[in-house]
């Protein structure tokens, strides 16, 4: 669409907002003032109307909802009202309703608020309707929703207008009811169990109980910094001391880490613990809680997902993961035993590994690597190496490896469970070795916490516990693509303040601009530049490279990276290009998809994370603040793809 119909599109929607608020306005100069209306009696939804026609015929019946569609047609007219449940049909005729208000009923609006009294029928067509006795405007709608046949498809607009998106797509509406259906099931599922609901701290001095690094603020009242919580297991575990054997908790966690189509930085956790049990416990757990929140809310064990068939009616797989590494990489680690040793078999198959990493760090990458993706049914991955265990109990027979599990479908973890370490002193060493690996650079270690040290020294009974991913639960059991889309709300990446005062304003500025992102100016005396290279490249070999416009049709977060961007580019070729760049601290996915870049594009390809990237995207660096800051090379739109800079 060129710039001159941009404008014409948004002069057209200024001037329908206007005569929105013209309609208001008289509606408030006749004492008609639809927001001093406090409540109206619903006696029915859509769907029961619909679901239970033989018991509704003729029934008066009162509905509430939005308006999605009106035709008028003389002396009668239709329309089609959405409420939670869906649409329904309204025949409103001026002989039904009265003269005056069938003329305040033409004057209504798509997305305008009514409640309808009437009685139920179907039409000629047969097509389940009320016969209207009485319409009432509820509330004015002062926007404009997407056009009907075209609906809400821009994704960035969807997570971020989330309001508008549950009108616009049923689908996305019945997600989200799935959503509070599976959480109730979990619910009453654990609550049969003989399982406690309890709560607990999310303000927290010392994060622990997971491998993730927090997020920090200051509590004013005491003058003290705390984390927002990333597990939910220390204080759980506390009370297992405390003499409740069977407790969980369903609720929020806050994880500083990146986003992509499965992580968001936070999410919904439930973690339960039971005393006297251990992971074995656990896996019997996991598959009759799967089970049954399939059946109740779906009515079958047999799911799918991307088209492809997962079933949860048989039993559930169970690997080690030693085993796992050896049936996928064809590694035996039995063999493996230095971490020498480890780090010479993943440079031979080409896995990146740090250097304080240690042999059970190196057979974790190895199953990441090569095993992961094959998970596609239910599979109960177990044993895992104690380097990445620290709140685990050792195998009694070999106290290399823990009596833990994940849980993996369709090549995710869904769940991580243990045989919960109970050993106060063992636990004290657990937490040294973690102070060690923060020092050495891993900002996602364990601190010591010494309160639940102390609670172990009390005395904690054997226990199992296991903390599951409800978002995951959630994509898995609605077909969704990304975690974003059983996130009511996902985290975003701010558009500023000025949207939200435009928005205030009398709707007299364009929707394009009140809509555009406003990055905050930057003081330029606070900005430092590297110094400019003293060393001189003759000119016939810089005019080898070859700078060209790109333009961004895919671009995703890279697994198991906080920094990497996998970008996917139409360089004009008749292929698509793959760049990896570690902007993801400076740069959303979402955000960059559809904008022109400019990359060098005769780089020898460079392998990062696995994957081969095909040049580099030019961006500028430098110091602000005393922080490194970042901006992505963009160009016009207007030049296209595989146009070459000289």
């Amino acid at each position: 669409m060129t710039r001159q119909q941009n404008n014409v599109q948004e002069q057209d929607v200024n001037q329908l907002r206007k005569v929105r608020r013209e309609k208001l306005a008289e509606l408030q100069t006749n004492g008609k003032d639809p927001f001093k209306i406090t409540k109206y009696d619903v006696t029915c939804h859509a769907a029961d109307i619909k679901d239970h026609y033989e018991e509704m015929e003729g029934k008066h019946v009162s509905v509430a909802g939005r308006v999605m569609q009106k035709r008028v047609m003389g002396k009668a007219s239709f329309c089609n009202v959405l409420d939670q449940s869906g649409n329904i049909q309204s025949y409103v005729a001026r002989d039904g309703i009265g003269e005056e208000a069938y003329k305040e009923f033409k004057k209504l609006d798509i997305g305008d608020i009514v409640g309808i009294e009437g009685e139920v029928f179907k039409t000629k067509t047969g097509e389940i309707s009320i016969h209207a006795s009485a319409v009432k405007l509820l509330s004015k709608s002062l926007q404009i929703l997407p056009e009907k046949f075209h609906g809400l498809t821009n994704t960035d607009t969807r997570y971020r207008q989330r309001y508008v998106d549950l009108i616009m797509n049923p689908e996305v509406r019945d997600t989200f009811i799935k959503r509070s259906h599976i959480i109730s099931a979990i619910r009453r599922y654990l609550d049969s169990q003989g399982f406690l609901e309890v709560e607990t701290p999310m303000l927290v001095s010392n994060a622990g109980g997971a491998a993730a690094r927090p997020f920090e603020t200051h509590f004013n009242a005491l003058g003290e910094d705390f984390k927002l919580r990333i597990s939910l297991e220390l204080y759980l575990k506390r009370l297992i001391v405390g003499g409740l054997e069977k407790v969980y908790e369903i609720g929020r966690v806050f994880r500083n880490e990146g986003l992509d189509t499965r992580h968001n930085p936070e999410f919904t956790l439930m973690e339960l613990y039971q005393a006297y049990t251990d992971y074995n416990g656990m896996m019997d757990l996991t598959e009759n809680l799967y089970r049954h929140v399939a059946q109740e809310v779906l009515g079958t064990t047999t799911i799918t997902y991307n088209g492809v068939e997962m079933d949860l009616g048989k039993p559930f797989e169970r690997i080690t993961m030693v085993d796992a590494v050896k049936k996928y990489a064809g590694v035996d680690w039995n063999e493996v035993k230095t971490t020498e040793d480890a780090k010479k078999l993943a440079d031979e198959h080409h896995v990146e590994y740090e250097e304080r990493h240690k042999k059970g760090d190196i057979l974790s990458l190895f199953f990441e690597e090569f095993a992961e993706k094959h998970l596609i049914q239910p599979t109960f991955v177990t044993d895992h190496p104690i380097e990445i265990s620290p709140l685990t109990k050792k195998k009694p027979d070999d106290p290399e490896y823990v009596e833990r599990f994940e849980f993996f479908m369709n090549g995710w973890e869904m769940a991580n469970a243990y045989s919960e370490l109970n050993d106060p002193i063992d636990q004290r060493e657990r937490f040294k070795d973690q102070e060690e690996q923060l020092a050495q650079g891993n900002d996602e270690a364990n601190t010591t916490d010494e309160d639940f040290l102390n609670a172990l020294e009390i005395g904690m009974p054997p226990t199992g516990g296991i903390g599951f991913g409800i978002d995951r639960m959630c994509m898995l059991l609605t077909d969704s693509a990304a975690i974003r889309d059983v996130l009511l709300f996902p985290t975003m990446k701010s558009q500023g303040a000025a949207k939200n005062a435009a928005n205030n304003e009398a709707q007299s500025v364009a929707p394009a601009q009140t809509a555009a992102a406003s990055a905050p100016a930057l003081d330029l005396s606070k900005v430092k530049i590297e110094p400019l290279f003293e060393d001189m490249v003759d000119f016939e070999t810089f005019s080898k490279s070859d700078f060209r416009a790109v333009k961004i049709e895919a671009c995703e977060a890279v697994p198991k990276s906080k920094k990497l961007l996998k970008f996917t580019l139409n360089d004009g070729s008749d292929r698509k290009r793959t760049i990896l760049s570690g902007i993801h601290e400076y740069y959303e996915p979402e955000e960059l998809v559809g904008k022109t870049a400019i990359a060098i594009t005769n780089l020898p390809p460079r392998k990062m994370m696995g994957i081969d990237s095909e040049g580099m995207l030019i961006s500028a660096v430098y110091e602000y603040d005393g922080h490194e800051g970042l901006n992505l090379l963009m160009v016009d739109d207007q030049i296209p793809a595989g146009a070459k800079l000289y």
